[in-house]
């Protein structure tokens, strides 16, 4: 069975100020989100899933979905703040979405066979797809329990105009993962990779320590664990107005209790993102150049 794309793009309309601002950076104004989506094709993906606000359903399909569609079958769900487990309602006054986890439990009645999550404004790269895909279509039927992550070398993952926040990973003999820890501040001090700790101080790291950046690979099974989890989340926290169901803070109950096991996997893909406006023209001299030594077509869709 081919693994399903989950694409979190929940976010966009409110990041990039509506869906007229998704930025084209490709030679013919392709998106990141579009690099993404042809790379998981030829790395064996076999379905599209976008979660989406509800209030931008119409431009979304215009403009977005329009294009995958003759590729690639494409569904799509709806992150919602009223979108809460029985006993729960939205306090008032929040605005901010519950979190990327939530958006994940969105796919529940859509996604019935492995998955990855990519989030939609991530360059991830090539290889880090096929890795991906490959570890996901060769599970077992019925697998549980056996989730991956790409881990990114922290080297590949740096703004060349300021720091970065990454989830620097340790992993154990057997490459699973036995922590992230999110450091908000890395970048080359004196030539190397170094995150600022607790205390203020740099702290250097190999240029190869895997570092999370949200692709994740699941069994179906992790909607009924978050499903379960976001109820005792919420008991706790439903006051706070800004706490957000993060992926990790699952991933890593289900580490720590030895329920799940996340193997890391390695990739040479190198990532790019638009972290600094003074990233934009970086990341659009990257992609002409993949698409110069032929790593891409001019035109992809």
């Amino acid at each position: 069975m081919k693994p399903t794309l989950f694409v979190l793009a929940a976010g966009m309309g409110s990041r990039y100020g509506g869906l007229k601002q998704l930025d084209g950076l490709g030679p013919n104004g392709e998106t990141i989100m579009d690099y993404s989506i042809f790379d998981a094709i030829r790395g064996g993906f076999g379905k599209l899933v976008f979660v989406i606000r509800r209030d931008f359903e119409k431009d979304f399909r215009e403009k977005i979905v329009s294009k995958y569609e003759n590729h690639i079958p494409v569904e799509v769900v709806f992150q919602d703040l009223n979108d809460l487990p029985a006993g729960f309602t939205c306090p008032e006054g929040r605005v901010k979405p519950w979190g990327t986890n939530h958006a994940v439990l969105m796919g529940k009645n859509v996604i019935k066979e492995p998955f990855a999550v990519i989030n939609a404004d991530d360059f991830y790269g090539r290889d880090s797809f096929a890795v991906l895909g490959k570890y996901l279509s060769e599970l077992p039927e019925g697998a549980k329990n056996d989730y991956s992550m790409v881990g990114f070398r922290v080297g590949n993952t740096l703004s060349e105009s300021g720091t970065v926040a990454r989830g620097v990973c340790a992993t154990d003999e057997n490459a699973h993962l036995t922590t992230v820890v999110e450091r908000t501040e890395i970048m080359r001090v004196d030539g190397v990779v170094s995150y600022k700790d607790e205390n203020g101080e740099w702290v250097g790291i190999e240029d190869n320590t895997p570092v999370s950046m949200n692709m994740w690979g699941f069994t179906p099974d992790y909607f009924q664990y978050s499903e379960e989890y976001f109820a005792e989340f919420l008991k706790e926290n439903i006051s706070n107005l800004k706490c957000e169901y993060f992926i990790p803070l699952m991933v890593n109950k289900l580490i720590n209790e030895g329920t799940a096991t996340v193997k890391v996997l390695d990739t040479t893909s190198k990532w790019f993102g638009v972290t600094y406006a003074a990233d934009r023209q970086s990341v659009v001299d990257k992609i002409q150049a993949l698409v110069d030594a032929g790593e891409y077509p001019a035109k992809l869709f």
